[in-house]
C-alpha cells in the first residue's frame, strides 16, 4: 500500500489569491439528499475531495446513475434506485454516511446503514437522529453494527433536539420531506449547510421553511420531481483555513468566492488578535501582523466560533504574545492534534475541554502525523511558519476535506510537495 505525505520546507509568507471550493459539509448531505428525488438533478460546485468521491460511489452502488459533467459538477438520476442497504464496507471511512439513513428512509420507508466512520473525536452518538426517526413513526434497531430503520408510514411530528446537532437536523429534514403532514424541528442547527440542503430540497419540490433559524417547518410532499440545478455554497472552513494561513505566515492572502458573513466569528477574532482584515462582497483580504496578540476562543454551534476552525486558530495562538485559551464547546475530544503540535515546539497544556496555549513560540520542523481532518490542516499551517523541514504523514485525512490543498498553497508561494511512500 502506498500512502502520501506532505514535505514542507522553510518559513515563507503566503501572498496572492485563492479560490474557495464548494462546502464539504453541504456536499456530503446534498448528495444523499438526491436519493429522494424522483427525477434527474444536477449538483454544481462539488469539491473534488475523497469524502465526496466515496459518497458518489456509495449512491452509485445503491442504483443511482451518476455522471460527471465536469470535475465539480454531477448529474444524478435515481429513477432506478433499488437498494436501501449500505453495509460497513461501503461507509466505514465517512462520518456523513448517516445522511443515507434519513434519505433512504424517506424514499423507501426503510434503511439499513452501517454505523459511520470518519474522524475520531471521542464518543459521537446518533441518539438525536434516532429520537427524531422514532417521532416520525419509524422503528429503529441497532445491531451487529447496522442501524436498521423501518416504518409502515412516516407521519409529521414535533421534534425537539436535546442538543444542537447539525447532523440530526439535516437527517431529520431528509426523512421528513416526504412524510405525511407537517414536521417541526425545534432547537435546530443554524449552519449555512442546513440552509443549503433546504434550498436543494425546495428546488426539487419540497416545502421546507425556517432553515437557518432554530425552528424548521417541513410540510410533506408526495414527490420531489427534480429536473433542476443546484450550486453548493462555498466552504467556510476552507476559507477560514486560508485566512489563518495568511495571518500565521505574516503574508497577505485574498480568499475569493466566499460568503463573508459565514466567517464573521473568525474575522472578529482575527481583528481582535491584531490581524488586518478587509472584507468585500465575495472576498476577504487578510494581512498578517508582526505582533499577534493573545485571545481566548470558545467553540460553539453556528453562528459561534466553528469547532472545525479550532485547531487552525490554535496555530495563531502559538504565535501570539502571552497565554491564550481554547475551550471546545462541541466535541469531547478534539485536542488529539496537540501532541503532534508539541513535537514542533508548541507549548500547550490540555485540561479536559480547555487548552492553555503559551506564546510566542518559534516552531521547528518535525515529522508529524495528522490525527483528523482539521487537525491535519493545522499541522500544515504550523509547518509553513516553522524553521526547517516538516513531514506531515497520514494526509489521506486532509484529502477528505480539502480540494488540491497543496496546489492551492503552492500558488500562494508555499514550499510544499506531495510525496508517495510505502505504508
Amino acid at each position: 500500500m502506498v500512502l502520501d505525505k506532505f514535505v514542507i520546507r522553510s518559513q515563507r509568507a503566503l501572498n496572492g489569491e485563492v479560490n474557495i471550493s464548494g462546502a464539504k459539509n453541504a456536499a456530503v448531505a446534498i448528495i444523499p439528499a438526491a436519493l429522494l428525488v424522483d427525477g434527474p438533478c444536477k449538483i454544481e460546485n462539488i469539491p473534488d475531495i475523497s469524502d465526496v468521491k466515496v459518497l458518489i460511489d456509495i449512491i452509485s452502488k445503491l442504483g443511482a446513475e451518476v455522471k460527471f459533467d465536469d470535475e465539480n459538477s454531477i448529474s444524478v438520476n435515481t429513477q432506478y434506485l433499488n437498494c436501501y442497504s449500505a453495509p460497513y464496507e461501503m461507509v466505514k471511512s465517512i462520518r456523513a454516511s448517516y445522511y443515507l439513513i434519513g434519505a433512504l428512509l424517506g424514499r423507501f420507508k426503510k434503511a439499513e446503514v452501517a454505523l459511520p466512520g470518519g474522524c475520531d473525536f471521542g464518543f459521537r452518538p446518533i441518539d438525536q437522529h434516532v429520537k427524531g426517526f422514532e417521532a416520525l413513526g419509524a422503528k429503529v434497531v441497532i445491531e451487529h453494527g447496522l442501524v436498521k430503520v423501518s416504518a409502515d408510514r412516516l407521519v409529521g411530528a414535533q421534534i425537539y433536539l436535546d442538543v444542537v446537532s447539525l447532523g440530526a437536523t439535516i437527517n431529520l429534514m431528509l426523512a421528513a420531506v416526504k412524510a405525511e403532514g407537517t414536521t417541526i424541528i425545534e432547537n435546530a442547527a443554524k449552519e449555512p449547510y442546513v440552509v443549503d440542503v433546504a434550498n436543494f430540497l425546495n428546488a426539487m419540490g419540497a416545502n421546507v421553511k425556517g432553515a437557518g433559524t432554530d425552528v424548521i417547518k417541513i410540510k410533506g410532499v408526495e414527490v420531489l420531481s427534480g429536473g433542476l440545478t443546484h450550486s453548493i455554497i462555498p466552504d467556510m472552513i476552507e476559507a477560514g483555513t486560508f485566512m489563518v494561513a495568511g495571518a500565521a505566515t505574516k503574508g497577505e492572502v485574498v480568499v475569493k468566492n466566499i460568503i463573508p458573513k459565514h466567517v464573521e466569528s473568525l474575522t472578529a477574532k482575527l481583528i481582535e488578535m491584531n490581524v488586518k482584515v478587509i472584507e468585500g462582497e465575495d472576498w476577504i483580504r487578510v494581512q498578517g501582523s508582526e505582533n499577534i496578540t493573545k485571545a481566548n476562543i470558545k467553540t460553539l454551534p453556528y453562528p459561534g466560533f466553528p469547532t472545525d476552525l479550532h485547531p487552525l486558530a490554535t496555530i495563531l495562538l502559538c504565535l501570539a504574545d502571552g497565554t491564550s485559551t481554547v475551550t471546545e464547546g462541541v466535541w469531547d475530544s478534539r485536542f488529539q492534534y496537540v501532541d503532534e503540535l508539541k513535537r514542533m515546539g508548541a507549548k500547550i497544556k490540555v485540561e479536559g475541554r480547555m487548552a492553555l496555549v503559551e506564546g510566542p513560540e518559534i516552531l521547528t520542523g518535525a515529522p508529524v502525523r495528522a490525527t483528523d481532518l482539521r487537525g491535519g490542516a493545522a499541522l500544515v499551517i504550523a509547518a509553513l511558519t516553522a524553521q526547517g523541514i516538516t513531514e506531515v504523514h497520514n494526509i489521506r485525512l486532509i484529502d477528505r476535506g480539502y480540494e488540491n490543498f497543496d496546489i492551492k498553497l503552492r500558488s500562494l508561494g508555499a514550499d510544499i510537495i506531495r510525496v508517495s511512500e510505502p505504508d
